[in-house]
């Protein structure tokens, strides 16, 4: 899913493009995609932008009287530019925006559809879907730490949790916990004040040094290479390759259609996780500690 670094550069890109535009039209691929029937989707034809924000995890681009067009992209919704006078991709698009100087597209990978597209009319319609979670980039330490121990989960729960922060996910969740050198099991209630500062930097840093790179990576293009797998992470879709600090396979404890990755040697004190699957197959072999481990066996 496309978390705050991603949404950031899909936003300045459309800036770049669609900000003082006339929308002339939205095509429906897909009548799933559209989760509102009022106002019409035809009432946003003829608008021009006026802005766009991130809501959450959700972009919303504000048209002339107060409309919205909010695109909320799920796991698999990724968002593509063609100016004028290059031919739309033939990927099936779920919706395509047509503008004056080119047309945005949003796709879905897989046959589950997802994501979604909404038309509201207001500032107040905008405003309710806020999850309420805290803009850490916006934030102190002392404010991130209150709202981190406002609810006792794992720390990996905390920070993916719209309720609580705006815009982290499980990619960036896992890098933040390594680079924090914290265990993603650890519950909010039991962590330090020095530890939750470190948290508190790790995801300042991480957020902001995932940003500026995926600038770097589009450059004056539209980013279509928006993926929760990059190269030079340091552990999330790492499993089994080595951790860039320390040299150990790097762990992973599955469930549903996420997983979590971690180094057991920087972040655990060498502890093994249990994995909901594969610990309870192995039962008494479940290794506890990461030096016991044979990933080869």
């Amino acid at each position: 899913m496309p978390e705050l670094p991603d949404l950031t550069v899909y936003l300045e890109a459309l800036e770049r493009r669609i900000v003082g535009q006339r929308l002339e039209r939205v095509r429906l691929g897909s009548p799933f995609l559209l989760r509102t029937v009022e106002p019409p989707i035809e009432t946003a034809h003829g608008r021009r932008v006026t802005e766009l924000r991130r809501i959450g995890k959700r972009i919303a681009v504000g048209l002339e009287d107060e409309l919205w067009l909010v695109m909320h992209l799920m796991i698999a919704g990724r968002l593509h530019w063609f100016g004028t006078g290059t031919r739309p991709s033939r990927r099936a698009a779920l919706a395509a925006l047509e503008f004056g100087n080119g047309t945005l597209t949003l796709t879905e990978a897989g046959t589950r559809r997802r994501a979604s597209l909404q038309l509201l009319q207001g500032e107040p319609a905008l405003r309710r879907l806020d999850r309420g979670g805290m803009e850490v980039l916006q934030s102190s330490p002392a404010q991130f730490t209150a709202r981190l121990r406002s609810e006792n989960h794992t720390l990996k729960r905390a920070l993916t949790d719209p309720h609580l922060f705006s815009g982290i996910g499980n990619a960036y969740s896992d890098e933040i916990l390594h680079a924090a050198r914290l265990s993603p099991v650890m519950l909010t209630s039991r962590i330090d004040d020095a530890a939750a500062h470190r948290l508190y930097e790790a995801t300042r840093q991480q957020l902001q040094l995932w940003t500026e790179r995926l600038r770097q990576l589009a450059g004056a293009e539209f980013p279509e290479k928006v993926t929760a797998f990059r190269q030079g992470m340091a552990v999330h879709g790492r499993f089994g390759l080595p951790c860039p600090v320390c040299g150990t396979p790097v762990q992973r404890i599955r469930y549903v259609d996420n997983e979590t990755n971690y180094c057991a040697r920087c972040q655990t004190g060498g502890r093994l996780l249990a994995d909901r699957s594969l610990s309870r197959l192995l039962k008494q072999d479940w290794p506890k500690r990461v030096d016991a481990f044979d990933p080869d066996t």
